[in-house]
């Protein structure tokens, strides 16, 4: 399920509901975990989805901005950390420690910043305020191999039309998951986006 790069954020999910919910996403195909750092007690939550579920999927952390949590995050066994913007002290650091960097990014200056820092991931946001010909014509001049994730108004319904427009995926915010829902909600919305990769 590698080929549409799907990432479930989990933007604001407790340390006593996560499990739930991440084997939820595991069990319907997802590989990409990201639990935002603006979420309660990401401290305890992170190191111990880690653990649970490390050997299933790619578990990470959003809304990185100091290198300081990029070390514990490190030392925590993430292998995932997502940036809201181009910081490329955080990116360098990540990228030494041996993690997957998706750095945000909204134009070329930024995106080609983010790449010389080492990231290996690009993330639009927000991509519903640009739209996927904006997507496209960043795509024209970014280096073809590196993969873009539309993140911000993503959903099951338009899906397709970013992967059209150039992207490698996606991710997945309130339309997946919003703070608090029931497990079946999560289920329900994954088994969406996932028939809609299949198709995109």
């Amino acid at each position: 399920m590698d080929k549409i790069k799907l990432v479930a954020i989990l933007r604001g999910i407790r340390p006593a509901e996560a499990a739930e919910h991440i084997a939820t996403l595991v069990g319907e195909g997802f590989r990409y975990i990201e639990i935002p750092l603006n979420s309660p007690d990401w401290r305890q939550s992170i190191p111990q989805m880690v653990a649970r579920f490390g050997e299933q999927a790619v578990i990470g952390a959003g809304t990185v901005l100091k290198v300081e949590q990029v070390d514990f995050l490190a030392d925590a066994g993430a292998k995932l950390i997502v940036t809201p913007n181009t910081q490329p002290e955080v990116i360098r650091r990540a990228v030494a420690r041996g993690m997957r960097v998706c750095a945000g990014c909204a134009t070329a200056t930024e995106a080609f910043s983010a790449l010389d820092a080492g990231a290996q991931w690009l993330k639009i946001f927000p991509s519903s305020a640009f739209g996927p010909d904006y997507i496209r014509a960043l795509k024209a001049v970014l280096p073809p191999e590196v993969p873009m994730l539309a993140v911000g108004g993503v959903t099951p319904e338009n899906l397709a039309s970013w992967v059209r427009a150039g992207c490698a995926g996606a991710g997945l915010g309130s339309d997946l998951y919003r703070a608090g829902q029931a497990v079946e909600r999560t289920r329900q919305q994954a088994e969406r986006f996932i028939a809609a990769a299949r198709c995109a």
